[in-house]
């Protein structure tokens, strides 16, 4: 008997049996394989123990061809049943030098490259669903890394779904001959619209894997926590999510879709700079390159993979959006590390700044603000001191006015900083570097989890870190309060500046680095009333040269 057979029979009795929402979750095949019902066709799994997971699914058609640089298409439908038993491949990407920290591609890229995968308990029902974007610059990454397995999360009772969405200029390039291919006229934004289509996918499908599309929180790391923000205040993202968990954002200014602002080209711009760059003489020829010489040469080209904002998937600059209170009305999870800018983990840089005259350079840039800035990240404290300052200025003051936006609203906001340093990344001068809570916040700490050259975890007190996180990471998916047997309350951010600290446990404080959110909340402030960038790293290297921005 056919498996197709096989499930035509169990259906019928299953569907008398049962309620549907159990019914289209419970059927397994004759070798006791899980079965499961979406709207494109039946899917077989797999179930090792309690856990079922299904890899691989396609939730929106490839844009490929022709079709390259347009909005996800409808996901292909299928007859008879599907494995879902292997990861699909990730999306283009380019390669990554081999002593990275990031260095860990998929195991196969492509094109065709929007799946997702599930990882959900046996008798799930009804059950808080967590929506995993990946990290990696909007350049690199996939859903399917080992870090990434969902596992830990299922086993906690949650519905873990991760996705692939387009990197590079494949999934972020704006240019005039797109947006006229267009009714709207608009271009770029492909990768978060991947990412809507996901979320789009999940609403209607993930009931049938035993979730609740009523209680979907969206979570990210790095760019997958930019990619989060940009959710949180993207009208086409309304609705379909309930919960936010950010690790690691930033609110900079973006290219604007068609006029240059405060200080950065126009997104149409940019592509057509990229396009001319590459030799290449207009869209149509680009659709003929091969995707990944394309991606390559684009990376080596300086393109920088990011949000257009357009009017209308992203319709202004994020700062303002929230000051608007235009932001989705959902509860956040929001934080950052300790010490996301490290000699050898910042971010790829590679190299400690200079920091020869570091006060003259600081009083160039911050003006009346340098002694506020030298109290808080002082000279004493050598390359640390810019490196921290970096840290805050881009993640730590992004996290806060975020937390601090969704309490305006009247919305609970969970602040943390990620400190925790064990043996492994404290030899290394790696201690809370970026990206260093991800083994934590999965559970996934053995090497073969983890990128060749990263730090393993090796300690005894690592997996209580990490049940720490994961139970308050659960619980806040579950419930909107992050909480656990036996851990401190943590109180939401509130008129008393309250956060977490995760170190060897965690530490409920006030005011997490005293004086930091006010300064660069100021510094930003006046630079966009000058029309110039806000959120970057700081460049001591410019400001001596009289170049700073």
């Amino acid at each position: 008997m056919s498996m197709t057979s096989l499930f035509n029979r169990i259906w019928p009795a299953c569907a008398l049996a049962l309620s549907l929402t159990t019914c289209l979750h419970a059927p397994v095949d004759a070798a006791g394989e899980p079965l499961v019902t979406t709207e494109a066709g039946v899917l077989r799994g797999s179930q090792p123990g309690a856990i079922r997971a299904f890899k691989g699914i396609p939730y929106a058609a490839a844009p490929v061809g022709d079709l390259r640089w347009k909005a996800p298409q409808p996901a292909p439908r299928w007859s008879g049943v599907r494995e879902a038993l292997e990861f699909g491949p990730g999306c283009i990407q380019p390669p990554v030098p081999a002593q990275s920290l990031y260095n860990d591609p998929p195991d196969a890229t492509s094109e065709e490259c929007l799946s997702l995968n599930v990882w959900a308990p046996q008798d799930a029902d009804k059950a808080p669903v967590i929506v995993w974007l990946h990290g990696g610059s909007l350049r690199i990454g996939a859903g399917s890394l080992p870090m990434y397995d969902g596992t830990h999360y299922a086993e906690r009772g949650t519905v873990f779904v991760s996705v692939n969405y387009r990197l590079g200029a494949l999934g972020w390039m704006a240019h005039e001959q797109l947006g006229a291919e267009t009714s709207s006229g608009l271009s770029g934004n492909y990768g978060l619209l991947d990412q809507i289509a996901a979320l789009e996918w999940v609403r209607d499908n993930i009931a049938a894997f035993g979730g609740d599309s009523s209680n979907v929180t969206i979570m990210g790391e790095s760019a997958g926590a930019l990619s989060t923000t940009y959710l949180l205040v993207s009208p086409k993202a309304r609705g379909l999510f309930a919960k936010a968990i950010i690790q690691s954002t930033n609110v900079r200014n973006f290219p604007a879709l068609s006029q240059p602002s405060y200080g950065l080209p126009s997104a149409e711009q940019i592509g057509a700079d990229l396009l001319a760059t590459l030799g290449v003489a207009d869209i149509a020829a680009a659709r003929m390159l091969d995707a990944q010489d394309l991606t390559n040469r684009s990376t080596l080209a300086g393109f920088v993979p990011q949000g257009t904002i357009d009017g209308t998937v992203l319709t202004r600059q994020l700062v303002d959006s929230f000051d608007a209170g235009e932001q989705a009305r959902v509860p956040v999870l929001i934080g950052y590390n300790a010490h996301e800018f490290r000699p050898q983990g910042s971010l790829g840089n590679g190299r400690a700044p200079s920091l020869a005259n570091y006060e003259a350079q600081i009083g160039r840039i911050y003006a009346d603000l340098a002694p506020e800035f030298l109290r808080i990240y002082p000279a004493s404290k050598g390359v640390d001191a810019l490196f921290d300052a970096t840290s805050d200025a881009i993640f730590g003051w992004s996290g806060e006015r975020i937390a601090r936006s969704q309490q305006a609203l009247g919305l609970d906001a969970y602040l943390y900083v990620f400190d925790y340093c064990y043996p492994s990344a404290e030899a290394r001068d790696l201690c809370a570097f970026h990206a260093s809570e991800l083994p934590f916040t999965f559970g996934n700490m053995d090497a073969d989890a983890l990128p060749a050259t990263w730090p393993v975890p090796d300690g005894a007190p690592d997996r209580t870190v990490s049940d720490a996180m994961l139970d308050y990471w659960t619980s806040f998916a579950a419930s909107g309060h992050p909480g656990g047997h036996g851990l401190p309350t943590w109180p939401a951010y509130g008129s008393q500046q309250n956060f977490m600290r995760f170190a060897d446990a965690p530490q409920p404080g006030r005011d997490m680095v005293p004086g930091m959110f006010e300064l660069h909340e100021e510094f930003a402030r006046r630079q966009r009333a000058l029309g110039k960038a806000w959120g970057g790293a700081i460049d001591l290297a410019a400001a001596e040269a009289g170049q700073d921005k």
